[in-house]
């Protein structure tokens, strides 16, 4: 390509300058305008034999093969001493003959350039331990970001504590959410540009009155996708036409229905082997909200279907698993850190009342959740301990790994490589990952072969 043709006149303000905009110029075309002017020499042949200065040296020779014009933003590096300048603004042209230049990158043979893509070179190719090191670790790497980037989606959008400029909007008349001791409204908080919509925690009358330790420690943790987060109060009057008196704490989340209205309303819908599934995974969810709770050094003392509440994840279908969020704060007291078994006999109990219409035989998933529901009631696991086997429940290994000297390492990761692949299937094919895959990338990015051990051995020894 050749040189552009210099402006007829001087451009105005807001027109860009050679600096910050990518010219494209052949070095070979131009390189007779790098030398100083010859205008003072006469070109006639007698002035040249009468002209007693010598002639300026040959120009170097130099073979170009074929050029490339590479468009750069950056300025001209610096000419070495005793040399010009040269006038090439915002680019620079590199033959193939150069690939290895200095100026460019370091002078290498190709059998040392490294695979920096993968941080392995090619004598490491020829060592198959190597090679599959480094594919194991990118794979747990790979599953790390998936779940970061999910829960970011998924968690995102938390809409932070109410401060007095914000206004406060009711959406419903009627209550989006009937809970066991509280109803829940929709509600409009704005703050000039930017609005949230919230959920009204209005207590019922007939409620019993709640432990202040445990509203305390709900106000006081950090946003968990499992547990039911505040936002603050909204003082007595700021709602118009609000059907309650009195200030109302606001939720984040806005809740649609209960986990009693769940079952009612899926219970006699859904097929055997769905309902299993569908159950858990809210048990799974359940049991990650109550670990976090006794990490804590905190116990829920009753464990009700009715103050557990559903929402769509965000960024979700309203098709897919809902969100579980546990509520019941007010029934939270204090619970020894360390000591087992805090909520396995509820969890047990609540488990099998959700399998009742799920014909428990049916399917391999419904006789492994029943099996559970006997191993909470009497190992008394931690709910730590609980997840990991229901994880194993839904995601595998089965019993045919269980045992000493099972092979759980290569199983963990053909199943990681397999969960990427099919994610990746499922990218090109323009879905959006969901709820469901989000659990699954936690579990085989955490999981370990001991871990993984001790949940076999709860379900199966």
């Amino acid at each position: 390509m050749s040189s552009p043709e210099p402006p007829s006149k001087t451009p105005g303000p807001d027109v860009p300058t050679w600096q910050t905009q990518p010219t494209y110029i052949n070095l070979g075309e131009v390189r007779a305008h790098l030398l100083p002017s010859k205008a003072s020499r006469s070109r006639t042949s007698e002035s040249l034999s009468a002209d007693p200065q010598p002639a300026p040296p040959p120009l170097p020779k130099k073979t170009l093969l074929r050029t490339k014009s590479l468009p750069t933003h950056r300025g001209p590096s610096p000419a070495p001493a005793g040399q010009p300048r040269r006038p090439l603004l915002g680019s620079f042209s590199v033959d193939e003959s150069q690939a290895c230049d200095d100026r460019a990158r370091p002078a290498c043979s190709p059998a040392e350039l490294p695979f920096s893509s993968l941080g392995l070179s090619v004598h490491d190719l020829q060592r198959p331990e190597a090679v599959r090191a480094e594919l194991e670790a990118r794979q747990l790497v790979g599953l790390s970001a998936v779940h970061t980037r999910l829960r970011a989606r998924l968690l995102g959008g938390h809409p932070g504590p109410c401060h007095a400029r914000h206004g406060f909007r009711l959406l419903d008349p009627a209550p989006c959410a009937d809970g066991g001791d509280a109803l829940y409204y929709r509600v409009v908080r704005r703050d000039d540009d930017t609005w949230h919509v919230l959920a009204a925690k209005v207590p019922k009358p007939e409620a019993e009155t709640p432990n202040p330790w445990g509203l305390e420690l709900q106000a006081s943790l950090a946003p968990h996708f499992n547990l039911q987060g505040l936002c603050g109060l909204a003082p007595e009057g700021a709602v118009l036409n609000a059907p309650w008196r009195g200030p109302v704490a606001l939720a984040a989340e806005v809740p649609e229905r209960t986990v009693t209205q769940w079952l009612a309303e899926e219970g006699a819908q859904r097929g055997p082997a769905d309902l299993a599934w569908a159950v858990a995974l809210l048990l799974l969810q359940l049991s990650a909200a109550l670990e976090h709770l006794e990490a804590q050094g905190a116990a829920l003392a009753e464990l009700r279907p009715e103050n557990l509440l559903l929402a769509t994840p965000r960024g979700c279908a309203t098709a897919g698993p809902p969100r579980l969020l546990l509520a019941d704060f007010g029934h939270v007291h204090p619970w020894p850190r360390g000591s087992p078994g805090a909520h396995a006999r509820q969890l047990g109990r609540l488990l099998r009342t959700m399998l009742r219409p799920a014909a428990p035989l049916a399917t391999p998933l419904a006789k492994g959740l029943e099996r559970l529901a006997a191993r909470l009631a009497h190992t008394r696991p931690s709910a730590a301990q609980t997840r990991g086997a229901l994880q194993a429940l839904l995601w595998g290994p089965g019993p045919e790994l269980c045992g000493r000297g099972a092979p759980l390492g290569p199983w963990l990761r053909v199943r990681r490589a397999l969960l990427l692949l099919h994610l990746a299937e499922r990218a090109a094919g323009g879905e959006v990952p969901g709820l469901e895959d989000w659990l699954c990338c936690e579990y085989l990015a955490e999981v370990t072969e001991d871990s993984l051990g001790r949940a076999l051995a709860l379900l199966w020894d």
